[in-house]
Formats: structure tokens, C-alpha cells, sequence
């Protein structure tokens, strides 16, 4: 019997999936026996893969999925031990690292949430640009049950529903029902859970046919112009809209919706 027979192959799956389906971007969260709790390899994949398409350029939408029955947990508990302060610092920075990635990226990203989203995970839902929830998914800040709390998620979260709801939930780790989800303003869209992929891809796919130079200069200003005064804000919004009525794409698509066409966007 040769060696290379005894050698027991063993299949790594990767904790991310990345696809691609027309112009919308897919990362698939792949660690559903761990209920997507994030590690560090997880949290580098996850990272990776947003910052990859959002440089692709057929890509003009990206879209946050799960495989198993939660979309994510958070942390996983394993790796609160053996870590020096130093250690725990840059542990916690990669653990956060999608909030600023997201906010940074020129596509919208839309999460697309079922069962527990919880802890970190929750923090990766409030991120998002837009967020789809099933009926049976469930959002809270839980760290302050085992003796943590939610930070990392309190940046998008407070910005989502004000200081007392934030801190309430924050303090308190109890779970808000996805139909209360909505009513905060924490999701866009609340769906049966057998329509969950097909309502977050109408609304990717909805998104997608528009300009992508426009959906670039809205989601910048948004983002920029977010802690700014509100002098200096309205400023910035005007600077970006003036630079975008300049385009090829706004040129189309204006002479597109006056001859009754659909346009054909220039940026690709």
C-alpha cells in the first residue's frame, strides 16, 4: 500500500463564501455548527471579502447571508482566555473591523438575517446599510449576560435608535423580536422566513440597476456627512451632488428618463 493511502484527505471549509450572482456580490457566513460565532480567522475571512467586492467592478451590490439556522451569535466564547491587554486590543480590533470596512465601502451592503442575531453578529446586521429579517430572527446586544457588553455594536446601533433604546438594549442584553426590529429602525423589511432570499435579492437586484456612480456619491455623503455640523454637512452633500451632475451616468440618465428609455450607466 502506497503512503499517499494512508494519508486521510481532509476537507477544509472555508468560514466564508464569496460568489457572485449577476451584479450582487455574495459572502455566505459558513460556520453554522458554531452558529457563525466569529474567530479570528472568521473575522480576517469576513473582512477579505467585503473589501474584494467592493473593488470588483461587476459587483454593485453586496449581500451578508447565512447557512444553518442563525445569521450569527457573536464571539465566540472560546476566545475570551490566555490573551495579553496587547492581545486583547488587536483581538478587538479585528473583531470590529467590518464596521469601518462597510462605512467605507462605495456599494450599499444589505444583511440578510435569520434565527439569532446576537452580540457581534447583531453588530454586523447594524453595520449593514440595509438589513432583510425573516420573522422568526431575533436582534440583541446579549454580551452583558456572560459578563461582557456589546460595544463594537453600540457605534451603528445608538446611531439607529438614540441613546435611551441603545442603552437600554445594551444594558439590559434582552432580544428585540424582528417586527420590533422594524419598528426601531433596525431592519428594513421583515419577510416569511421560506421568502428571506428572494425579498433581500429583489431589493439587492432593485438597487443594482441603478446608477452605480449615484449609489457611490449616496452612500459617501451619507456616511461623511453623518458627524458633521450641520452647515459643514449640507456643504459636503452639495459639493458631492454638483461633482455628480457632472457624469456621463447622470447625463444618461436624465436624457434616458426624458426620451421614456431605460438608461445604460457608463461606470461599470
Amino acid at each position: 500500500m502506497s503512503e499517499a493511502n494512508d494519508i486521510n484527505d481532509e476537507v477544509f471549509e472555508p468560514n466564508v463564501i464569496v460568489e457572485k450572482e449577476g451584479y450582487i456580490g455574495l459572502i455566505t457566513l459558513n460556520r453554522p455548527i458554531d452558529f457563525n460565532t466569529f474567530t479570528v480567522p472568521f473575522a480576517r475571512e469576513l473582512n477579505d471579502a467585503l473589501m474584494q467586492l467592493d473593488d470588483d467592478p461587476e459587483v454593485r451590490v453586496v449581500v451578508i447571508q447565512a447557512n444553518g439556522k442563525h445569521f450569527s451569535v457573536g464571539i465566540s466564547l472560546d476566545e475570551f482566555k490566555d490573551k495579553t491587554p496587547i492581545e486583547y486590543r488587536e483581538f478587538i480590533k479585528k473583531m470590529d473591523e467590518h464596521n469601518h470596512t462597510i462605512a467605507h465601502m462605495k456599494k450599499p451592503v444589505i444583511a440578510s438575517v435569520k434565527g439569532y442575531c446576537l452580540a457581534n453578529g447583531a453588530g454586523l446586521s447594524f453595520a449593514c446599510d440595509l438589513t432583510v429579517a425573516a420573522e422568526d430572527a431575533k436582534f440583541g446586544t446579549t454580551a452583558i449576560n456572560v459578563g461582557l457588553i456589546c460595544l463594537g455594536p453600540t457605534g451603528p446601533l445608538t446611531r439607529i435608535v438614540g441613546k435611551k433604546k441603545a442603552l437600554e438594549m445594551l444594558l439590559t442584553g434582552e432580544m428585540v423580536s424582528a417586527p420590533e426590529a422594524l419598528r426601531l429602525g433596525l431592519v428594513n423589511r421583515v419577510v416569511p422566513k421560506e421568502k428571506l432570499e428572494e425579498a433581500t435579492m429583489e431589493l439587492a437586484n432593485h438597487i443594482a440597476a441603478k446608477s452605480p456612480l449615484a449609489i457611490q456619491a449616496g452612500k459617501t455623503g451619507f456616511y461623511r456627512q453623518q458627524d458633521l455640523p450641520y452647515e459643514k454637512a449640507l456643504g459636503l452633500l452639495s459639493e458631492i451632488f454638483a461633482f455628480l451632475c457632472c457624469t456621463e451616468d447622470a447625463e444618461a440618465g436624465v436624457k434616458a428618463f426624458l426620451e421614456r428609455k431605460p438608461p445604460e450607466w457608463k461606470l461599470r
